[in-house]
């Protein structure tokens, strides 16, 4: 596949990893304003560097937007005139509809829009999809290129925002978690390096346990909860101290926010 990613920042060039990591793409293009930043991917044979959009998107048939919102539309505008029934577009862009892209392109464009996170990077990242009625034609070419990265679902535009909130915010809420644990391992002993190596090697293997069995987590706590045991009384004094509750209300919290962007 010859892919672009148009906009090579911190989720640009954490898809550009996961790619080039899966080997996922016969050529790649990345477009930067200070090429600078990403001189470091020139030592991959199949990749050029450009400030040149539309050199970018003449050499390419899957376009992978991942610029900041004020100039996506901009963008769209200076590449319209020669996109080809060969390109897909692919818009990672949180808040930017696909009836809006629509408007700039136009609905015979195969359109299609990705919310990954930068997990994408380590070839682990939960990405949704959605796309328009022509796009829908490519959608398991998208899914191919994500799968290859982790894990992709296809869901309506309408979930959209809240899949960024679950899935791209969702990687700072489970550091956050991930960092309490390690605090709470340093308080019983373990220096810093032990704590966090114990921390996020037991998160991965609670999801991991889950995804392999496909088990409701209660299951699993059930599991390793004895009655009058030491993890049921943790269990129990994480929850009234609000654990559930604070996690479900900065969810909606950050809903809230990122609708409030939208209409802005």
């Amino acid at each position: 596949m010859k892919i672009a990613i148009i906009g090579t920042g911190n989720l640009g060039i954490s898809i550009a990893k996961g790619i080039l990591h899966s080997n996922g793409a016969t050529s790649m293009y990345l477009t930067k304003r200070n090429l600078e930043e990403i001189r470091v991917f020139e030592k991959y044979g199949n990749v050029t560097i450009t400030s040149d959009n539309r050199e970018a998107v003449d050499n390419s048939d899957i376009l992978i937007f991942a610029v900041q919102p004020r100039h996506f539309a901009g963008i769209l505008e200076e590449i319209k005139d020669i996109l080809t029934e060969k390109h897909v577009l692919i818009s990672t862009i949180t808040g930017f509809s696909i009836a809006s892209m629509e408007a700039i392109v136009g609905k015979a464009q195969y359109i299609i829009r990705s919310m990954p996170n930068t997990a994408i990077s380590v070839g682990d990242s939960m990405t949704c999809l959605c796309s328009n009625e022509a796009g829908k034609k490519r959608i398991d070419l998208a899914k191919a290129i994500f799968n290859r990265m982790g894990h992709s679902m296809e869901i309506p535009e309408t979930r959209m925002q809240a899949a960024t909130v679950i899935c791209a915010s969702g990687i700072a809420f489970w550091m956050r978690l991930i960092r309490a644990t390690t605090q709470g391992a340093i308080q019983l002993g373990f220096d810093a390096k032990e704590a966090q190596e114990l921390a996020m090697h037991t998160c991965h293997g609670a999801a991991s346990l889950l995804i392999n069995s496909g088990n409701h987590p209660e299951q699993e706590i059930d599991k390793v909860t004895t009655p009058m045991g030491c993890t049921i009384e943790g269990l129990n004094e994480m929850e009234h101290q609000g654990l559930s509750s604070s996690l479900i209300r900065g969810i909606i919290a950050s809903h809230d926010k990122i609708n409030q962007i939208k209409k802005g």
